[in-house]
């Protein structure tokens, strides 16, 4: 007998948003700036691409992404009758996501949400959607799909609470490429390990979905053939949170890069620049960048930030590490935050003349941002120092959401948008990015 037909529609969020107009105004002429947001904005969800991979047969499934849209665009996801429709959300935009979860809802349509901001909050997000996913949601997505044809979807599906649903990467299907429209993108997402065990106060990813675990080497490159199926030469953007911390298996995922014809990006901590066999396959395996987080200019600030000050230990260590990853050919883009405890008006200054001795080739700044589910966030909720409760649209990295120690809000949001200014005025990025192109020249003289 053949299964009744069902129909979902994947709806990814996207896009980034900066609150503060002053901040938007100024990026708008900020090349370092305006070309990181345009990278992320371009990304596909993998997320959503990967339930869509678990989703059976007798559902027609549909990708899409919501960044700028009008009233027609949901008049046509509407129209197509939808049996269930899933969103996939970061903080800075639930709020638009709860806004049209309603009005689906109002219309008669199912809809689930999921994501990090659902999982650290699921009380509020209930609220808003018949169904919310806490956690990972590979295992859960066939049962609530089930319970969708069968008229009993529960209001919460969390892996964090049942372990039947904690996700191991042995058991993991290809997500579903083919969904894409590859014109519309300038890297792809693929990811090799979810998690991390640092436990940095500020960073949700390393516990509110996942423990840190590991893709299989073969499933990778079942993965990265199917990439190719799609685009010749892709740019792909590893949607890890920290790739290199289990070495051995990292030289073997950069052994499998090296055979693709790629350029490739990722996350990594310092500990990449201490093992010159890993820095060398990175360097043969056509890596064009990694992104550090070394979070601030001052070895004080890093005090605290991860469970065992593993950070602070490695603060004396930060110019030489990045000189020696560069040297090998690879880009660091370093990441620094504004806003810490123990931060005063000169870190600004600390941070400016930091990047310039550094040598970085690229350089991300954001403000200290406490998200929900981090020990940051409930340090401040505990301290009564979060701003505008539920205004979740300023949980951009580039706004202000609680009351600095040192500063004024109005303080804190000038001097960041100064120093914003000065770092990705364009005369700047280009000498990082000439600095760099000589190291590159350099490294290549070396090997004749």
């Amino acid at each position: 007998m053949k299964k009744k037909q069902y129909k979902v529609i994947l709806i990814s969020m996207s896009g980034v948003r900066v609150y503060n107009k002053k901040l938007l105004e100024v990026g708008l002429t900020l090349p370092g700036f305006v070309d990181r947001s345009k990278v992320i904005a371009s990304l596909p969800s993998l997320g959503l691409l990967t339930l869509a991979a678990y989703t059976p047969k007798n559902w027609t499934v549909i990708y899409k992404e919501l960044d700028a849209y009008t009233e027609d665009d949901l008049a046509n996801i509407e129209q197509e009758q939808p049996d269930l429709i899933a969103f996939s959300s970061l903080t800075a935009r639930i709020n638009e996501t709860y806004k049209i979860s309603r009005l689906f809802r109002s219309k008669g349509i199912k809809t689930v949400i999921g994501g990090l901001h659902v999982s650290a909050l699921p009380e509020e997000a209930l609220n808003y959607a018949d169904a919310i996913v806490q956690g990972e949601g590979e295992l859960i997505w066939q049962q609530l799909l089930a319970d969708v044809e069968h008229n009993a979807l529960a209001q919460l599906y969390s892996s964090l609470k049942n372990k039947k649903y904690i996700y191991h990467f042995d058991d993991t299907v290809i997500p579903r490429y083919d969904l894409l429209d590859i014109s519309k993108y300038n890297r792809i997402t693929l990811q090799t390990t979810r998690g991390c065990p640092l436990h940095c106060s500020f960073c949700a990813a390393s516990r509110t979905i996942s423990s840190y675990k590991k893709k299989p080497i073969a499933q990778i490159e079942r993965e990265l053939n199917k990439v190719f199926e799609i685009w010749d030469k892709p740019f792909i953007e590893l949607a890890d949170d920290n790739t290199f911390i289990d070495k051995k298996w990292a030289k073997d995922l950069l052994k499998l890069f090296a055979n693709y014809n790629m350029k490739w990006f990722t996350e990594s901590d310092i500990s990449l620049a201490y093992d010159d066999e890993l820095l060398e396959l990175l360097s043969k395996s056509n890596c064009s960048q990694v992104l550090i987080g070394f979070e601030s200019t001052t070895a004080n600030s890093l005090k605290g930030i991860d469970r065992t000050n593993w950070k602070f230990k490695q603060f004396d260590k930060y110019l030489k590490a990045i000189d020696k990853i560069q040297s090998y050919g690879i880009s660091v883009n370093g990441c620094f935050i504004l806003g810490f405890d123990s931060h005063t008006k000169e870190i600004f200054k600390e941070t400016e003349q930091f990047i310039t001795d550094s040598n970085l080739s690229e350089v991300q700044l954001t403000l200290l941002t406490p998200f929900p589910g981090t020990d940051l966030y409930k340090q401040y909720k505990k301290e009564n120092r979060l701003l505008n409760n539920n205004l979740w649209e300023k949980y951009t990295l580039f706004d202000v959401t609680f009351i600095p120690k040192n500063f004024s809000v109005e303080e804190l949001e000038n001097e960041f948008q100064a120093l914003m200014t000065k770092i990705y005025a364009e005369e700047v990025v280009k000498k990082r990015k000439s600095i760099f192109r000589q190291t590159l020249k350099n490294k290549i003289l070396s090997r004749q």
